[in-house]
């Protein structure tokens, strides 16, 4: 684990860890292990970020060790693929877990032999309803379930049978083995669960040496207890569960079972996930995503993925930063993609590189600067780095600005260019407005003419007069040609689910989430950025496009191809006071 142990207040979690600690009330002996332990079925997103903050975070804050496990329990939905993706999302976070890396199908063998002792002692069956029924028969929260009319099987022919499904002797779903528990139990998860069912499908790391997998409340708990987990953290949808994962263990160790790295039992402990509003947080909803086109992919910036969200040029850092303020709380609630934003707006802002892009480019002609010459500005890499530095930034006859800071006839206060005003280039000098070249046929404004003021170069009149707005700008003889993305929530509403009645979420997909925009003019500082795949893994690409947000190089870049992704826009103090103001400052 390499990231740096959380300083903030202490919460629930650590203070029924620390109680633990002063008492042995884990009975571990002053010890603090903890696991992360995703499905790999899908990618990570930013939800699982706080798991991993806290998991990761809480074993860092107590000197302990935090396992990677990977819950391998279903061939069927699992993959390389995502394995890998998990374990490049959790390193990008800052987490580490050295040799501590494991998966619940190193515990099969376990898991089964465990499962033969509930049956020898009765506490497990083998049921023939088929799953529709077992579902059905479980019973209400204000009815007892019906038990199985297999649940009085003997042990004999409970293991002959447990074996035959080991052995591969029957069909997907023709049995299940469920645990004896008790089926008028007020918590439906107790109403004898099913611990295993048949699968014959292909595992990633087991092949087809096994054609039953085990459920993730009976691998769950036993995985943390054959691995020394002192406190398992889970979300709050796990809270009923919590009664079964203590059940079974209760049971094995009862038997007589032994746990080959903890002599003491495991503490299951539930915070509340993240809710994020203009999304959903589920990985099941991801490939419906992507399978109808609405994004690019699982790791497209407007997906919540940990991916989507590296791809877009959020950074670890501020994901961490964004998980320490949300802290952890006992029940749900939703918190703002602001506060998200405004983590990102806030790490950027101190280490990203200032540079000019012209998004929607109007091209100025300044009359009176010597044609054919071509000068070097200095600019500031970085004014809250001092140790950044500068750059050069060539300046010439011709300029690209933006469309947007020229308005022919201005509205009330109203300071950017116009016919007969004066604005400050960044970096560079006055200029002003003296003439509008439009196109015959449409009428639309395809030029200005300017002059500018020799004795302004830097932006400082040397008689001290006042200028009321500053823009953006880059050479148009030195320009870079870039495609910009402009990024938007994927969904209009904040719960994306609230559609009328006989519609579904699909209603809710917002037709501005991406805006591309091509023959973006870039100063040619960005030339040389090299490949967005490389870029957003290793911290790399980020910009800050004055006037306009925050950017990244996209994994789409390559050489003669510049692609960039917005990131976030400023802040939205700035914002207001440029609304105001016309542009000012």
């Amino acid at each position: 684990m390499t990231a740096t142990p959380s300083t903030g207040p202490t919460h629930f979690i650590h203070e029924i860890i620390e109680q633990d600690l002063r008492t042995n009330g884990n009975g571990a002996n002053g010890q603090v292990v903890t696991r992360f332990p995703p499905e790999p079925n899908a990618f990570l997103h930013i939800g699982h970020a706080k798991a991993i903050c806290l998991d990761f975070g809480t074993a860092l804050k107590y000197g302990g060790r935090c396992h990677l496990r990977m819950d391998d329990t279903n061939p069927v939905k699992e993959k390389q693929e995502y394995i890998d993706a998990i374990k490049v999302d959790v390193r990008w976070l800052g987490f580490g877990w050295g040799e501590h890396e494991y998966h619940a199908s190193d515990y099969f063998g376990q898991l089964y032999d465990w499962a033969v002792l509930l049956i020898r002692a009765g506490k497990a069956f083998v049921c023939d309803l088929p799953p529709e029924e077992v579902s059905r028969t479980r019973g209400t929260l204000t009815s007892p379930g019906t038990p199985s009319p297999y649940r009085e099987r003997s042990v004999e022919e409970n293991l002959e049978l447990f074996e035959g499904m080991r052995a591969g002797r029957f069909p997907n779903g023709a049995r299940t083995l469920r645990a004896k528990i008790d089926m008028a139990h007020p918590n439906l998860n107790m109403r004898d669960p099913v611990m295993y069912r048949i699968l014959h499908a292909e595992h990633p790391r087991t092949g087809n040496a096994w054609c039953i997998y085990p459920m993730y409340d009976w691998a769950h708990g036993q995985s943390d207890w054959i691995e020394g987990i002192t406190h398992s953290l889970c979300d709050q949808a796990y809270e009923e569960h919590r009664p079964l994962y203590d059940w079974f263990l209760d049971q094995l160790i009862a038997l007589g079972a032994k746990s080959p790295n903890a002599g003491y039992r495991p503490k299951q402990r539930e915070f509340a996930r993240l809710n994020l509003p203009f999304t959903v947080l589920s990985k099941r909803r991801f490939l419906d995503w992507v399978e109808g086109g609405f994004v690019k992919g699982l790791d497209d910036p407007r997906m919540p993925t940990l991916s989507g969200l590296r791809r877009r040029g959020f950074t670890s850092e501020a994901i961490r930063d964004f998980c320490q303020r949300i802290g952890v709380a006992k029940r749900e609630n939703v918190i703002e993609y602001a506060l998200l934003e405004h983590c990102v707006r806030e790490d950027l802002n101190k280490r990203a590189p200032r540079a000019m892009a012209v998004l929607r480019p109007l091209k100025v002609v300044i009359e009176n600067y010597p044609e054919g010459q071509i000068e070097e500005l200095e600019a500031v890499n970085n004014p809250e780095d001092p140790a950044a530095g500068t750059r050069k930034v060539p300046f010439g006859r011709e300029i690209y600005i933006e469309q947007e800071d020229f308005a022919e006839v201005p509205p009330p206060k109203y300071y950017r260019l116009s016919p007969g005003k004066e604005v400050r280039l960044r970096w560079g000098y006055l200029i002003t407005c003296t003439g509008v070249v439009k196109d015959p046929a449409t009428g639309a404004i395809t030029e200005l003419r300017c002059t500018y003021d020799p004795a302004t170069r830097g932006g400082n009149p040397p008689d001290g007069r006042k200028v009321k707005a500053t823009i953006h700008w880059v050479s148009a003889a030195k320009a870079v040609d870039a495609e910009v993305r402009l990024y938007d929530h994927l969904f209009s509403k904040e719960d994306p689910d609230d559609a009328p009645e006989g519609s579904d979420w699909r209603v809710n997909i917002n037709p501005k989430s991406l805006e591309v925009l091509s023959g973006v003019k870039v100063e040619p500082s960005l030339a040389d950025t090299a490949s967005g795949a490389k870029q957003w893994t290793d911290g790399i690409g980020r910009y800050q496009f004055e006037r306009q947000g925050y950017f990244c190089v996209d994994a789409d870049s390559k050489p003669g191809r510049l692609v960039f992704n917005r990131t976030v826009g400023l802040r939205d103090t700035w914002a207001k006071e440029a609304a105001k103001t016309g542009g000012k400052g």
